[in-house]
């Protein structure tokens, strides 16, 4: 993955901007949250940058940009994302905001929406009162400092389950936010309605929250994608606040399902069937399937595979009762040999045949039987 550390001059800001993955593919903006910084977003960088350019600013007042004197305004945020675009000679952007970012984010697509691709808000909402909250939170830190506030925020952005590695990032970043800074965001998010605006967006908008989210619960999401045409809403299970730091591969996944399917297709067909495999198929692609190719990893593997319901082993047991079912050996052999990819075994094989059996019919499942057994004593074979 190729990354980027670099500062751009804003006219009075210096800020920090790390860029990660191809430099000639798409451009995804990522915006930070309150009181945190660019690695935030540390855990689902990864999975973005293999298909995205991806720009990581430090908001003003955060990390290694500026702490200005604040008031700040949610206008002068907006005024500086567009600012790292301009001085990094993007025209356009995919814009994902987390918290204060997400309403940086509509803030930008309000003053600017010709710059902006799609939007995705998370764990944010049109307004975040009350506004008494974020004055007193501006004031204690001014005062007091970052410790002030630290064990109070910190439950309210990861769950009460949530193991100590997970709060720990989170918890230096905000320890090492300039009060000045948080002091100023806070005071932007305090004077902040985007109400007004959102009904004029009209970009490809996802709103993302984690179900255990009290700063902006889901009610708050629902507005927001109601206040947004054709705006849609996808819930985080087992999440707070800050998602990316406890469940990074559902909102990468949420992520890359609505920016690029395609990508998020051929990287859960890599993991699943292997990239020999992958990469075997796709040279024997001709003229004549590449349509085909391309609509079954965008569909089948980047709109039904990603999806967080079920778990990776659950997905394939599905599948291989399904090819199992209908007959489909070349798939269910296919889907035996990438158990070993998810977790799936051969007692697992074994008892769906059965229910298959009980469902489908036993001619179904004993053939399918005959498949798994070759398959699997070849897969033995192979692995010595």
């Amino acid at each position: 993955m190729e990354t980027l550390d670099r500062t751009v001059q804003i006219d009075d800001l210096t800020v920090r901007v790390r860029q990660d993955g191809p430099a000639d593919a798409p451009v995804l903006l990522l915006l930070h949250s309150l009181g945190t910084s660019l690695h935030v977003w540390d855990p689902i960088v990864a999975a973005l940058a293999a298909g995205f350019r991806v720009v990581r600013p430090d908001m003003r007042g955060h990390g290694g940009t500026t702490a200005t004197p604040g008031p700040y305004s949610m206008a002068r945020l907006g005024q500086d994302a567009l600012g790292v675009l301009d001085a990094l000679g993007i025209a356009a952007a995919h814009v994902a905001g987390l918290s204060i970012g997400g309403l940086i984010a509509q803030d930008l697509a309000r003053q600017a929406p010709g710059r902006v691709l799609s939007l995705v808000l998370m764990d944010t909402a049109l307004v975040i009162p009350p506004a008494s909250l974020w004055h007193e939170r501006a004031a204690l830190v001014r005062a007091q400092g970052m410790a002030a506030i630290v064990d109070s925020v910190l439950a309210r952005w990861v769950t009460a389950s949530a193991p100590a590695h997970v709060g720990a990032p989170l918890r230096a970043m905000l320890l090492a936010s300039p009060p000045e800074g948080y002091a100023g965001a806070a005071e932007a998010i305090a004077a902040a309605d985007l109400s007004a605006a959102a009904r004029d967006l009209r970009m490809p908008t996802l709103v993302l929250v984690g179900d255990q989210d009290m700063a902006t619960p889901v009610a708050s999401a629902e507005a927001l994608r109601a206040a947004i045409p054709g705006a849609r809403l996808e819930v985080v299970a087992d999440a707070s606040h800050i998602p990316t730091a406890e469940q990074p591969a559902a909102v990468a996944g949420a992520l890359l399902r609505f920016l690029d399917p395609h990508t998020a297709g051929m990287g859960v067909r890599r993991q699943v069937l292997g990239t020999a495999h992958v990469d075997r198929a796709t040279a024997a692609i001709t003229a004549l399937d590449q349509d085909f190719q391309a609509f079954i990893t965008r569909t089948a593997w980047g709109g039904v595979w990603t999806r967080p319901h079920f778990d990776r082993r659950t997905r394939s047991l599905l599948t291989l009762a399904l090819m199992a079912a209908l007959g489909h050996h070349e798939e269910f052999k296919l889907h035996v040999r990438a158990s070993r990819n998810t977790g799936a075994t051969a007692a697992d094989i074994g008892e769906l045949l059965i229910h298959v059996a009980a469902y489908a019919g036993i001619p179904a499942a004993n053939s399918a039987m005959r498949v798994a057994k070759q398959t699997l004593r070849e897969m033995e074979q192979d692995a010595t």
